[in-house]
């Protein structure tokens, strides 16, 4: 009997995580619990299978229980690897999706990629390059990648492995601080965006970059100084990449909480110096749903999880709905088991489906 209560135990535990691919994390558990099951289920199922193997063979002896810890670790089993059935549903879709909204992908041209250089971009700010060579001699597009941390945190070294994937398929990338809040809040951070934009150009023939191709991308708060930046209206700016981010400011402070993970009214009191009112320019020209204008804005690659308790999918869905009502050409790619930063490692199959999706993306709005 006391074996099986320890595997009805492990049991119950096993689907306690595993009902993190299909439910939002509670604010009381940490939501990267959420991003472990949904991105490692697939390895973790494991442990359900063996516990429940475990118990169907002490069947006989102790139906009762026994038979619980069978039926919860098969659910556990399920639940823990339904994110890659779905992922592999939503991957069969995924490359007529992204033709039918920006076009087919041309085919990766011949690359090396070369070592990372630091440079000082502004007084105090500076970028990681990550250079490559073309073997046809012709410059590479660039992406500019804007590090996220809720305005507050974060570094440019935040997605080191992605940038390096990125090279792999012809990509240079420019990683960039910027200042944080709450010493400096918005728009100072446009401004080193811009900044950096500027010193790319200007350098570009050094750096073998085409600065009529560039693409802005950011995760989290870097996804929304990408929209809020890149829809401004610099033709160089060929496309923009917002994983899990907002981009409508006053809408974002009207869902905020302070009890929430990230207590996010204090991160946009630093950020934008207050609520809504008596602030509503700096609100507007930080929300790049507000700055959406036909024929200006460029094509949008919108990553985010359904299950995201940081940052909430509707943020993405309402942005989606203004590109789509302005005829602007763009992408939801909603994932339903994903919360937060769910593109960390290709290991998962949010992680996998998002760097298809960028690499399609880029490709076809560089071409």
């Amino acid at each position: 009997m006391l074996l099986s209560l320890l595997l009805l135990a492990l049991a119950l535990l096993s689907l306690g995580l595993a009902l993190l691919t299909v439910v939002r994390v509670p604010v009381w558990l940490n939501w990267r619990a959420a991003l472990l099951a949904g991105e490692f289920g697939w390895l973790l199922g494991v442990a359900p299978l063996l516990v429940g193997g475990t118990a169907w063979a002490r069947w006989p002896d102790d139906a009762g229980v026994a038979g619980t810890a069978v039926a919860l670790s098969a659910l556990a089993v399920g639940l823990f690897w339904l994110p890659v059935g779905r992922g592999w549903w939503m991957g069969r879709k995924l490359t007529p999706a992204l033709t039918k909204a920006f076009g087919a992908a041309p085919p990766r041209p011949a690359v090396t990629p070369g070592p990372v250089q630091t440079h000082d971009y502004a007084p105090g700010l500076a970028l990681d390059f990550y250079p490559v060579r073309r073997a046809d001699g012709r410059p590479a597009p660039c992406v500019v990648m804007v590090h996220g941390g809720g305005w507050d945190a974060g570094d440019r070294a935040q997605l080191a492995g992605f940038n390096r994937r990125l090279t792999r398929m012809g990509f240079a990338v420019a990683a960039i601080s910027y200042r944080l809040a709450p010493k400096h809040p918005w728009p100072a951070q446009r401004e080193d965006t811009l900044a950096a934009i500027a010193w790319l150009k200007a350098r570009a023939a050094d750096l073998g970059i085409d600065p009529t191709r560039l693409v802005l991308a950011g995760r989290s708060a870097g996804g929304q100084i990408a929209t809020a930046v890149g829809y401004s209206g610099d033709p160089a700016v060929r496309g923009v990449v917002a994983l899990y981010a907002p981009h409508d400011m006053r809408f974002a402070w009207s869902v905020s909480r302070e009890d929430d993970a990230l207590n996010s009214l204090k991160l946009m009191r630093q950020f934008l110096g207050g609520p809504p009112e008596g602030r509503e320019e700096i609100y507007d020209t930080a929300s790049g749903q507000a700055l959406v204008q036909p024929g200006r804005t460029p094509p949008t690659l919108l990553v985010h999880g359904t299950i995201d308790t940081l940052v909430w999918v509707r943020h993405s869905r309402r942005l989606a709905a203004r590109l789509d009502e302005a005829g602007v050409p763009h992408c939801l790619l909603e994932l339903p088991w994903a919360t937060h930063a769910c593109e960390f490692t290709t290991l998962g199959p949010a992680g996998r489906l998002t760097a298809r999706a960028v690499a399609h993306f880029l490709a076809a709005v560089t071409k």
